[in-house]
């Protein structure tokens, strides 16, 4: 039976794992005005190994917060803009011929780096998805006949507009899917907005982000996040409310025929990954199950494909997941 005192060890592992995440968003806040979810998801995303989608209309900082993560994390980042003509091998490198010595040498790609800023993901074709895939799912690319591992940490961080639609390309199902988080970015409130207004309406606007953490504190945060205690009842909890998407009738929820398709089981893994980060971050070694209702909508809005019923509507899959998480029974 696990006790309180099963907890102390844990509880004092995580103090430790999370004070430069603490630091970390300390020195982000000095540029960033708003934005803290965002910002916590994004921490979310390091702990839990998952990669993240941030959608939201052109002026809300993803790309500053983004970068600001990166500067703060003593570690590599490219940003890679995404066009319609991007190819392959702008990502991911080529083979390079050398007549001296007759041999091809491989030319590493921006994605051989720590985190990667995806702006725009929408913009480029299928091939470029296809070779960004391979480096979610697999921490791989593949360059001529060769595969080369991608250095840890890996994240890629991309942004989208979810309002221009001209030059896009609808990601595929199946990379939406590699992302952990969809995170939907606001507009600030009118108080902070005057805060970016004091700090920003400048020439030359500071954006120091003084560097407080290292690829060691990211592993030891989830070597700490491995040890964080899910009770089994929350752990059925996390299956019922996946099951809900795909089967809203065994919960009494008149929901099938908003809902096309329902969420993967890869969202089961993510919803207990994110509930362990959620745990994490605020200092516990065990997951509650608010944890996991916090965690769910980003977890699940990507993954749950409404019908064209729920669209005629007006219902969003962000709908679907506030009353699935209203009626599945908590623990």
């Amino acid at each position: 039976m696990t006790t309180a005192a099963t907890y102390r060890p844990v509880d004092t592992a995580i103090k430790t794992a999370s004070e430069p995440f603490a630091r970390l968003t300390e020195s982000v806040a000095r540029v960033l005005v708003g934005q803290e979810d965002m910002f916590r998801q994004m921490l979310i995303g390091i702990l839990a190994n998952g990669h993240i989608l941030l959608e939201g209309v052109p002026g809300l900082a993803k790309t500053t917060a983004v970068s600001c993560l990166a500067r703060g994390i003593n570690t590599g980042f490219r940003r890679i803009q995404f066009t319609p003509d991007l190819l392959p091998a702008d990502l991911v490198g080529t083979l390079i011929y050398q007549p001296s010595s007759g041999q091809f040498t491989v030319r590493k790609g921006p994605l051989f780096s720590n985190i990667i800023l995806a702006d725009e993901i929408n913009r480029a074709p299928a091939k470029v998805q296809s070779a960004l895939l391979e480096a979610m799912q697999e921490r791989q690319v593949t360059i001529g006949d060769g595969t080369h591992r991608l250095p840890d940490p890996f994240l890629v961080l991309a942004t989208q507009n979810p309002i221009e639609q001209e030059g896009t390309y609808p990601l595929p199902e199946a990379q939406v899917d590699r992302f952990m988080l969809k995170v939907r970015v606001t507009y600030p409130t009118r108080s902070q907005e005057r805060v970016i207004l004091d700090r920003m309406a400048n020439t030359r606007p500071d954006l120091t982000v003084t560097p407080v953490m290292t690829p060691a504190d990211i592993a030891a945060a989830r070597r700490a996040l491995d040890d964080i205690y899910i009770d089994d009842k929350i752990k059925d909890y996390i299956v019922s409310l996946v099951f809900a998407t795909r089967d809203p009738g065994e919960f009494k929820l008149d929901l099938k025929h908003f809902i096309q398709y329902g969420a993967s089981p890869r969202a089961t893994i993510m919803l207990a990954l994110g509930a362990k980060a959620c745990a994490f971050l605020a200092g516990r070694g065990f997951v509650t199950p608010q944890d996991v209702k916090d965690i769910a909508p980003p977890v699940l809005r990507h993954r749950v494909i409404v019908s064209y019923e729920a669209e005629a509507e007006d219902q969003t899959s962000d709908d679907i997941i506030k009353t699935i998480l209203d009626h599945v029974p908590v623990p």
